[in-house]
């Protein structure tokens, strides 16, 4: 299973990004928030912040005894995702968007544009995606590559 099919088992699902998006650029940690926030059925909650934290996205802080509550916050590898939703954002703006965007996104420090950019280590920015080659890599199990690509 590639990359993309395997981020996907763990994010790829409309509710999932949205709390991911919350979590990141809305402050949103509790359940409540989220559930106001959204508008999502509370199973569906539920199951995905259950899901964040057996995954390793999210993790449980429990901030009340009386009556016992819980934030979620999000761990490193749930903060990681945020140029991957920043891509979607801009890429939603071009494709999906009538007007001006909805959302920007800005950097706290001085206040400009964030944008996701596609940059070779040797050339810098690539903006043809007719550039860009996916070449199997050292992770590829030996029985998903074409036989005459092995060596």
């Amino acid at each position: 299973m590639c990359s993309i099919a395997r981020a996907l088992e763990l994010v790829g699902e409309r509710w999932s990004l949205l709390i991911i998006r919350d979590a990141l650029f809305a402050g949103a940690t509790r359940y409540s928030d989220f559930n106001r926030r959204l508008g999502i059925a509370t199973n569906v909650l539920k199951t995905r912040l259950d899901g964040f934290v057996e995954t390793g996205i999210m993790r449980r802080h429990r901030y009340s005894d009386q009556p016992e509550l819980y934030e979620y916050l999000l761990t490193e590898k749930g903060r990681a995702l945020a140029p991957a939703l920043v891509a979607l954002t801009e890429w939603g703006d071009r494709w999906s968007t009538e007007g001006e965007p909805p959302i920007l996104y800005t950097h706290a420090e001085c206040g400009a544009g964030i944008t996701q950019q596609t940059v070779c280590a040797h050339c810098g920015r690539v903006d043809d995606p007719a550039e860009i080659r996916a070449t199997i890599g050292p992770g590829m199990p030996p029985d998903r590559i074409p036989h005459e690509r092995r060596r």
